[in-house]
């Protein structure tokens, strides 16, 4: 443990800087006015309006009110700056008080900790006091300096163009990370921000939405952006969840009975949900007739209206009664042994979304062409950089959860458009913009015993291309 004393002139020295701070730059932020407006727009997208939200080091509060909470928070140990925000901000409370000794009551959403830890005497302590106001839904929002910018700031600051700071400690993505990890918390997922910290018209979009988020550009970005989430807390879910088994089946007839066999039970009950649409074989009529084979089994079956495979997810998904939704392909190349190990990652609450991976074990030889093999390379390591998050396989058909978060994916599914029509990157981009935990499971991915595929490597292609570029725009580039 820390002398008390010493942290006690360690604060007492940074309550009296930013008290000046306070006088000197509650009316202009002179040379980090841009730099505030532009963080508040990557916040924006990060963050939904109408959350509850705590920033702890809220200054004067302009970066909780951009974010429009229904209820806002704002925590800092400088009086002036907590003086100057009640007057600024009359609808968000603001509490004058230190981050190591914060004692609240309520749970938020969202904790924001923007350009803090930095200033932080014991970061640790300040992460395991948040423990205390927070649910397992809720996310840690963290920026933080690069330190490769530690000597352009101080000559910046000795010109008298940015606010004055004391000794920093200019902590790496690592290390919060790390410290993050000491007080029951992961990283969900983080990217860098801002490589023109200065207003100059064109300019400066040009360089902080574009050319800072690609390589190697980005490793001279001045801001790291990290989003975290409690591990150690456990969600009150259902005990034992149930769960729906979407199986969107085209000209599939010869693995139906198998799909009957051979998915296991999980949870509280099982339901399979077949959907069917354009077979130019009996499907339909197999899988109606095997429903009755086997009536112990609890299965639904729906004529599919529309046209392709994300419409048949989304058609499934909006007739499922389970807790944990499940796609699962009726080309049977994953083994639905393999089920379970999905069910247990939502379950267990060791992630919120569980992705299927082909790409880990070796396959058996028919089971996916080389160019295929490629293409998933290609779009796996495109789709990890847009996304933030690893994702080594994009078009495993294997995706796992839950209802409550499907069903926000689906309320935002605008924000992307409507044109995907495997359903799998409407439901990662989703996930992505709810700061889901996607966990990756490694599967065997066996070759097809009957029909053939329905996936048209270059017309297919192409359309992940556009994709690709839908999803630079509306995540990466914002």
């Amino acid at each position: 443990m820390y002398e008390k004393s010493t942290y006690k002139i360690y604060q007492k020295l940074r309550v009296t800087n930013w008290n000046r701070v306070a006088d000197k730059y509650d009316n202009k932020q002179g040379f980090s006015s841009y730099y505030h407006k532009r963080l508040e727009e990557v916040l924006r997208f990060v963050i939904p309006p109408g959350q509850r939200v705590i920033e702890i080091g809220c200054g004067l509060g302009d970066l909780l009110a951009a974010l429009k909470p229904s209820y806002g928070v704002g925590i800092d140990f400088s009086p002036q700056m907590i003086t100057r925000a009640r007057e600024r901000h009359s609808d968000l409370h603001f509490i004058e008080t230190d981050a190591h000794e914060l004692d609240l009551k309520s749970d938020f959403d969202f904790v924001i900790l923007s350009d803090l830890v930095n200033d932080l005497w014991d970061v640790q302590s300040v992460f395991q006091n948040i423990q205390s106001f927070i649910t397992p839904r809720s996310r840690i929002i963290i920026t933080s300096y690069s330190r490769l910018w530690e000597l352009p700031f101080w000559i910046i600051r000795k010109m008298g163009l940015a606010k004055p700071t004391l000794y920093q400690n200019w902590l790496t993505v690592d290390d919060i990370a790390g410290l993050l990890s000491l007080a029951d918390c992961e990283v969900v997922r983080h990217w860098e921000e801002i490589i023109w910290p200065i207003r100059f018209p064109v300019i400066d979009t040009l360089l902080n939405r574009f050319i800072a988020k690609v390589w190697p550009f980005r490793w001279l970005d001045l801001t790291h952006i990290i989003v975290a989430k409690p591990c150690s807390k456990k969600e009150n879910l259902p005990i034992s969840p149930k769960v729906s088994v979407i199986v969107p089946a085209r000209n599939e007839e010869g693995n139906i009975k198998k799909i009957f066999d051979e998915v296991p039970d999980m949870g509280g009950k099982t339901e399979l949900i077949f959907v069917e649409g354009g077979s130019t074989d009996n499907t339909y009529d197999v899988i109606e007739k095997t429903m009755a084979d086997y009536p112990h089994r609890l299965c639904k079956l729906l004529r599919q209206t529309g046209k392709g495979k994300g419409d048949a997810v989304r058609l499934g998904f909006q007739n499922a009664s389970g807790d944990i939704l499940m796609i699962y392909d009726a080309d049977m190349t994953v083994p639905p042994e393999d089920l379970p190990r999905f069910y247990d990652v939502l379950a267990g609450g060791k992630g919120e979304f569980a992705n299927g991976v082909r790409l880990v074990y070796p396959m058996e030889e028919e089971a996916m062409r080389t160019l295929n093999f490629l293409g998933n390379k290609f779009f796996s390591l495109a789709f990890s950089w847009l996304l933030g998050q690893s994702i080594k396989d994009t078009l495993c058909g294997t995706k796992v959860l839950w209802k409550r978060d499907y069903e926000r994916i689906a309320a935002n599914r605008a924000y992307f458009g409507d044109f995907d029509p495997f359903g799998d990157f409407d439901l990662l981009f989703g996930a992505a913009k709810l700061n889901l935990k996607i966990v990756e499971i490694p599967v065997r991915y066996r070759e097809r015993t009957y029909g053939t595929t329905n996936i048209s490597r270059w017309s297919h292609g192409w359309l992940l291309l556009r994709m690709v570029c839908v999803a630079a725009l509306r995540i990466k580039f914002v």
